[in-house]
């Protein structure tokens, strides 16, 4: 059994509306929740999800209803999002996969750091073109003609070393978003986005420039 899968059946038998969680083969597991159908979930150990990893976990695992990536570093890639979307899986952190438990959606969950962020974006008819890259990196077109590249940034209080990591690990960005609706980027965060040529906005500076004005 591998490191990955014993600390997700450790970590899930905590959870009390967990009747049981075990392991079924590989890197897959059943877990049965209280008054909610059985799921199984494969659980990666990998830095980085592509659309082959995807594949491969599913060729393994047609019937899984989530794939996890156990480490908190992990990346998805665009292209795997976009694969487990269409064959109706779930897909994100460990978090992402406790927190579906308990509702009738695991096939619909997406990694909870991001979803309400991305969602907000979907949501937006000022927008002609919407094209995932990673899990926290977005392309789009305005209606009125302007492209842009942004990255989501999660942390409570993104400083400057928080936008040159997002710079250098996935390349230029146009603006880096600051999704943490209580936290505010550090003065340096900004100084460092000027340097860099992006801007660092929080939601409401965001939505003026999406909308054109």
């Amino acid at each position: 059994m591998s490191w990955q899968v014993r600390y997700a059946l450790e970590n899930l038998k905590r959870d009390h509306d967990v009747v049981s969680a075990e392991h079924i083969g590989g890197d897959a597991i059943r877990i049965v929740v209280r008054g909610h159908p059985d799921v199984i979930a494969v659980i990666s150990d990998a830095y980085k999800i592509d659309q082959e990893l995807a594949q491969q976990h599913f060729k393994a695992w047609p019937t899984m209803d989530f794939l996890c990536g156990y480490r908190k570093e992990c990346v998805w890639e665009g292209r795997a999002i976009r694969y487990l979307e269409e064959k109706n899986i779930g897909w994100g952190s460990a978090g992402t996969l406790g927190s579906a438990l308990g509702k009738n959606d695991v096939r619909a969950a997406a990694h909870k750091d991001y979803f309400f962020a991305y969602r907000l974006i979907k949501q937006l008819r000022s927008i002609s073109a919407l094209q995932r890259e990673f899990d926290r990196v977005f392309s789009l077109k305005l209606c009125n003609g302007r492209a842009l590249r942004v990255g989501m940034i999660k942390e409570y209080e993104p400083t400057a070393d928080t936008v040159r990591t997002l710079w250098e690990n996935f390349g230029p960005v146009d603006i880096a978003w600051c999704i943490n609706p209580n936290g505010y980027p550090r003065n340096d965060a900004i100084e460092a986005g000027r340097e860099l040529g992006c801007e660092v906005l929080q939601w409401e500076e965001l939505k003026t420039i999406l909308k054109g004005r």
